[in-house]
């Protein structure tokens, strides 16, 4: 999947949300990809976190 699609999806799901919730999601996904190094247990934590964001989306694509 190239990052214009994952782009794409994250966009059209965050459409579905309120702008309360998509606040959050955007500020969540902010501080994943923009902290500061952090120990190697917060760095299994934030790939862990982009998997379970990319399984979701794809999820979301499926059903559409």
């Amino acid at each position: 999947m190239t990052s214009t699609n994952q782009r794409n999806q994250i966009l059209e799901t965050l459409n579905v949300l309120d702008q309360d919730q998509a606040d959050k999601v955007l500020a969540y996904m902010k501080g994943i990809l923009y902290g500061d190094a952090k120990p190697a247990e917060y760095q299994k934590f934030k790939r862990e976190a982009m998997r379970d964001i990319r399984q979701a989306l794809t999820r979301e694509r499926k059903r559409k």
